[in-house]
Formats: structure tokens, sequence, C-alpha cells
């Protein structure tokens, strides 16, 4: 740094300067920079330095203060007051560079800290709200509606009898299928159905289709225990059902073969004349009622009908495929 003064510029590295002659004439003395030690406002001494001041007032350039850098303590030629003097251009200019490195320092510092702030979205980015709030709020979004659909009056009556007739023609199948299912059921049974039965089962034959007591005895006698069931041997219609003269109670039965078969001596009967029967259907209870030595069943075949031959009941059974 300089100093100008309206005499001459003198630039100085950290010693003391005088005045010029022109600032003495006015009686203002300019500063002049001194060493970077700590000015002293104690008393004045009474008597000036070593050297003694210069005929200006100022202590001269060899005096002990400017040498040893100590702070200058002389008085004026007006008695003034010491006056002090700004550190010397060298204490600023070594003070610059660590002021320097600070400010960048610090400048670094929050430029790394405004640059690690948290992201944001653009307001030109288009973000989906879904994104934003998770994928739990997918339910939450409303969907944009789309136009209503809408057919006439007369179109949806025509669906509801495209409706009507559709299931009437499904349950009309379903019956037909059904009806199908049943009849092929009874067909089934049917074929596994016998043709002929015995008209007594377990029953012991205590009489055959032979002479007998000099008579010709026209059918067999087949014992059981009272109230056995009896049952029709064929499918036919009964022709007969009640009291006959010999048999106590009798059943008399046309079956399918164009034959008639005759049960005789029950105890008690379960059929009526003009009932349709099929083979093994029960017909009464064994009994001995007539003229009969013990509980019994008399059957008897008459071939062709009711006065047809009568022929023998074991025979006819067995080529039906039924052995007493």
């Amino acid at each position: 740094m300089g100093s100008r003064h309206a005499g001459t510029t003198v630039r100085t590295r950290g010693r003391a300067v005088a005045p010029s002659s022109s600032s003495r004439s006015t009686g203002s003395p300019s500063p002049r920079p001194v060493s970077t030690g700590t000015p002293s406002f104690g008393s004045l001494p009474a008597s000036s330095s070593a050297a003694g001041p210069s005929s200006s007032g100022w202590p001269s350039a060899g005096s002990a203060s400017a040498s040893s850098g100590s702070p200058s303590s002389f008085s004026t030629s007006s008695g003034s007051w010491p006056i002090v003097l700004p550190p010397a251009p060298r204490a600023v200019a070594r003070r610059r560079p660590a002021a320097l490195l600070a400010a960048v320092v610090v400048g670094a510092a929050v430029a790394l800290i405004g640059s690690q702030t948290l992201p944001t979205a653009d307001a030109r980015e288009s973000v989906v709200a879904s994104e934003l709030l998770g994928s739990d709020a997918e339910g939450l979004m409303e969907t944009e509606l789309s136009p209503q659909l809408a057919i006439t009056e007369v179109e949806a009556r025509a669906r509801l009898a495209e409706v009507a007739a559709s299931r009437a023609a499904r349950a009309e199948r379903v019956a037909q299928e059904q009806a199908a299912a049943a009849e092929a059921a009874a067909a089934a049974a049917e074929a596994a159905r016998p043709k002929v039965v015995a008209p007594v089962e377990n029953a012991r034959l205590t009489s055959c289709f032979c002479q007998r007591w000099g008579t010709m005895h026209w059918g067999i006698d087949l014992a059981a225990p009272m109230l056995t069931p009896e049952y029709a041997v064929e499918d036919g219609v009964v022709l007969r059902a009640g009291a006959a003269s010999g048999y106590g109670l009798a059943v008399y039965i046309l079956g399918v073969s164009g034959d008639v078969t005759v049960y005789g001596h029950m105890e008690k009967i379960q059929v009526d004349a003009g009932d349709v029967v099929s083979a093994g259907d029960q017909i009464a209870l064994l009994g001995s009622r007539g003229q009969s030595t013990g509980p019994h069943l008399h059957f008897e075949v008459h071939s062709g009908g009711m006065d047809g031959k009568r022929v023998d009941p074991v025979k006819w059974l067995r080529a039906r495929g039924v052995e007493l």
C-alpha cells in the first residue's frame, strides 16, 4: 500500500515514514504504518527517546521505537495523544490466503449439501398415482367409466323368450333321458328276472305224479311248515281264487306258456281273480285245508288250459330249469 501526500509519495514495508514538509507546515501529521505490535495508551514520558525527536516532532528513522517495533509513545510538538497507525500491509497480505481458503471450503461444503437433496418429481413429468401410492392403492383408484350400453325392451323380451325355450327344451331332453334310463333299467331287471320259479322254497316232495292208494294222483305234494309263502311259478293271470272241492282253498293261474297251474290246500289266499302276477309273486300261505294229512301244497299243471291234459309237474319244471 502507499500513502499519497501533497509533497511526495513514499512506499514502505513495515517501517515508519516521516511526513513531508507540507504536512509539517499545516500541523496535521499524516498517519504512517508501524509494526504489528499492540499500541499502548499509557501516560506519555516526560522526555523523548534516546535519539530524540526530529525538528518536525516525529521520531527519526533510527529511533529506538521504530527499530525495535515497539508501539509509538512519543508526543508531538502540540502535546496531543499519540496516533495509532494501522497494521503493516505485509500482515494483511499474509492473512488473505487463509481467509480465501476458508471461504472456498465453506462454499464447497454448501454446494455438496445442496446437491444431496431428496429427488423431486419434475412438474413436467407425468407420474402415475398408483406408483406414488403403491400397489395397495390400485383398488382405490376409480377406473374411467365407459359409456352405458343399452338394448330395447323388444330385444330384452326376445332374449327372455329364447331363454325360456332353451330351458324347456333342456327340461324335455332331461326327462327323455331319465325315461330312457328308467326303461333301460327296467329292461335290464326284466332280463335278469327268472321266468319260472318253484312254487315253494325249501319244500320236501312227499307224493309224486303217479298211482296212489289205487287211484291216480294228478299232481305232486310239497310239504313245508304252516304259512310258508307260495309263489306263482310263471307270469300269468289269476283265473280262480277261493274254495274248491277236495282242496279246501285253491288258486288257478293261466300262465304265459298257455298252461294252467293249480295251487291247493293253502291256509290263506292273497290274490283275486283277474290279478296279473309275475313269476315269483306271492299268492298264498301254505296250509292243510280240505282232504289233507298235514301242511303241504298240492300243485298241478294242465297243459293247454283248464281242461287240458294234466302233466307231471316235476318234468314240466325241470324242462324250464327248476329242480325240486
